[in-house]
């Protein structure tokens, strides 16, 4: 009874920021024990199968392999049906695989960047996201052995709806009137004229942003935000903010260590459904990576909505669990 899928990113946590700032590297040995204690919190409340992503690495299979055999769980374990490319198009296509096979919930080991690839396949599958990236405003810092409770009883169905499955808000880009990509966290306008390294960490070279949510505690560009108008998850609007020469400097951490001086023009709170124009040549980043190129004479949008994907409160599915007496050994 009960099925999760698990969606591990073996290249979360290594991106240039490593380099130009002071990220935590999040290796994939401790990725490894992570879903250790996913799989044994699974196999213990009762989940009988597991469909993972296949990757380069082998987390999943190695996490299960290195349990000692006295705790071995009889539980099912697969890989998803899915041709592996070693790019984040794997996420992708590990979601939608697993929205289509059945999956009651999926756990995530990533950032923003792999989130927001989950988003785009998992349909209406709620997520359990665990930070193990660079930027991390989507994701939460969840210990495994909870994590793996919380999906449990969400994918058993002892828990529905709010507030242990809450939905969140997203951002749609257009090109020329056609849907072209999503983000979940943040929207950002730079100044290039092609993709180069995807990476976002110079702030010089940003123009605008558009965010879903942005509070004083993130990391990363919608900390910007964060500290001059804090928008949460559930609130319903968003932010648009100008960078330029203004009346306003604000400082933020717009990577691990990394505090930046950003000069503010102008910015204001933005409603669910307002559509953001962008009629200039650039690269629009998502969700800390560079995704979108708008050419001269190409015209792109950016929506707010709050249709995004459906994430679990792994302390509030528990609460909920343990009021149903979930816990209690029949």
């Amino acid at each position: 009874m009960g099925h999760v899928g698990i969606i591990a990113n073996p290249a979360s946590g290594k991106d240039i920021r490593r380099l130009v700032a002071y990220g935590t590297v999040v290796d994939n040995l401790e990725k490894v024990n992570i879903v250790r204690r996913l799989i044994l919190s699974l196999a213990a409340t009762g989940v009988s199968r597991i469909t993972y992503m296949p990757e380069y690495y082998g987390i999943v299979t190695g996490a299960m392999e290195s349990i000692c055999r006295q705790h071995r769980p009889d539980i099912e374990i697969s890989a998803a049906d899915m041709c592996m490319t070693g790019t984040q198009i794997d996420s992708f296509q590990a979601a939608a695989v697993m929205a289509k096979s059945g999956v009651r919930c999926i756990i995530t080991l990533g950032g923003d960047g792999t989130n927001r690839m989950v988003a785009k396949g998992c349909s209406h599958v709620p997520i359990l996201p665990i930070s193990t990236g660079t930027n991390n405003v989507f994701p939460t810092f969840v210990e495994g052995t909870i994590a793996g409770l919380a999906a449990a009883v969400v994918a058993k169905g002892l828990v529905t709806g709010i507030p242990a499955i809450n939905h969140s808000k997203k951002l749609n880009i257009y090109k020329n009137n056609q849907l072209v990509d999503i983000a979940i966290v943040d929207a950002v306008v730079l100044k290039d004229t092609f993709i180069g390294s995807r990476a976002v960490w110079d702030a010089s070279r940003i123009k605008r942003i558009v965010v879903t949510r942005g509070e004083p505690h993130n990391i990363g560009i919608s900390s910007i935000t964060g500290n001059l108008l804090p928008v949460s998850p559930g609130d319903a609007c968003g932010v648009e903010l100008e960078v330029g020469t203004g009346n306003l400097r604000l400082r933020a951490p717009i990577a691990p260590g990394l505090i930046a001086c950003i000069p503010v023009r102008s910015y204001r709170a933005i409603k669910i459904g307002e559509v953001i124009e962008i009629a200039e040549a650039c690269v629009i980043a998502l969700d800390g990576e560079r995704e979108v190129e708008i050419r001269e004479g190409e015209k792109a949008q950016i929506e707010l909505t709050f249709d995004g994907p459906q994430v679990i409160d792994a302390e509030a599915a528990l609460q909920a669990a343990v009021k149903q007496g979930y816990s209690y050994i029949k």
